[in-house]
């Protein structure tokens, strides 16, 4: 044993003498090439400290814009929280979660998934293409929420989005993914594509219109990464705060129809009051027997700032907006 370690010394010390030997015999420096710059990279992520504040300008942290929360419950002890399952307040000016229940259990997300449909068919479509309805988008249950589409039916992806959001209708969410994608299936695989870019981990996607799947799931966080970055969009708000909206085109024979559709929301119908010193500005509803009654909600406090307001799975209508009451009286940051 201690023969064969000496031979080991020997050679390494050989090793050493002659890359040292090169080193100084040619005294060039020795480069790779595409070496990685573990300096340079550990700067430009933040992954070390830096003192060249314009770093961070130039790559700036992922979750800087976004409210951040640990999950805990907040705020649930002086409300009835019991009547949902999951709700969230979102100040998007001081970048605070003022309300926590549940936000990042997972959740059946109902019609609130026509949030990250629009915001997809506004980030990838035309508005002014004309996208004809097909027999897989008509074909809907009895009971399902539809703008009344028929099959050959021709309308603008502007004249769908407003179906989609305010009449709420199914067919419309097909219509738009089969216009967007080609198909149901490939806009589901873009959704899910476009939630994990948005941040959005604890989702998964099936549809466009959120009728029940087992593998159709999202949480009230995530909910709040899709209607954030939606907001963003002018055409989007104009889609969910609009009360009425007067829509014509043209049907498979090319004749003209009329139909007059009107928002699910209660707030912006007049028959559900804010607290003093809330101004409701829009949302989206939801409502399936799984997922329950669900709100999605922009409003503004009496300074001006702007509050995201969720609640997921009440259990009646008159409780969803019960709710959304205290949250709002509560949370939104009223003086």
């Amino acid at each position: 044993m201690k023969c064969i370690n000496k031979k080991i010394i020997c050679l390494v010390l050989s090793v050493c003498c002659v890359l040292l030997c090169g080193c100084s015999e040619k005294n060039e420096e020795v480069t790779f090439q595409n070496a990685y710059q573990i300096y340079q990279t550990s700067q430009k992520y933040q992954l070390v400290s830096v003192d060249d504040t314009s770093l961070h300008n130039t790559y700036p942290f992922f979750a800087e814009k976004y409210c951040v929360s640990n999950g805990e419950d907040l705020g649930t002890d002086s409300t009835d929280s019991q009547v949902a399952e999951a709700a969230g307040v979102f100040n998007l000016d001081t970048k605070e979660v003022t309300y926590s229940q549940n936000i990042y259990g997972r959740i059946y997300p109902a019609s609130t998934t026509k949030i990250l449909t629009a915001y997809i068919a506004l980030k990838y479509g035309d508005l002014d293409s004309v996208y004809q309805v097909s027999a897989n988008a008509v074909d809907q249950e009895s009971d399902s929420s539809v703008c009344d589409l028929k099959e050959g039916d021709y309308l603008s992806l502007r004249q769908l989005l407003y179906g989609l959001m305010m009449r709420s209708g199914n067919d419309a969410a097909i219509v738009i993914a089969e216009g967007i994608s080609g198909s149901v299936d490939e806009f589901a695989r873009l959704m899910n594509q476009e939630a994990r870019a948005l941040g959005a981990l604890d989702s998964h996607f099936v549809n466009p219109n959120g009728l029940h799947d087992e593998e159709h799931y999202t949480t009230v966080y995530d909910m709040y990464l899709f209607f954030q970055a939606a907001i963003q969009m002018p055409e989007f708000l104009d889609f969910i705060t609009k009360t009425e909206y007067t829509v014509q085109y043209l049907d498979a024979n090319g004749l003209s129809v009329e139909q007059v559709w009107t928002s699910t929301n209660k707030y912006l119908m007049g028959t559900e009051d804010a607290p003093k010193g809330i101004t409701v500005i829009g949302g989206k509803t939801g409502t399936t027997n799984a997922a329950g009654y669900c709100l999605v909600l922009l409003s503004e406090n009496e300074m001006g700032q702007q509050i995201v307001s969720i609640i997921m799975k009440a259990d009646c209508r008159n409780n969803l907006y019960y709710y959304m009451n205290q949250l709002l009286y509560g949370f939104a940051g009223n003086s």
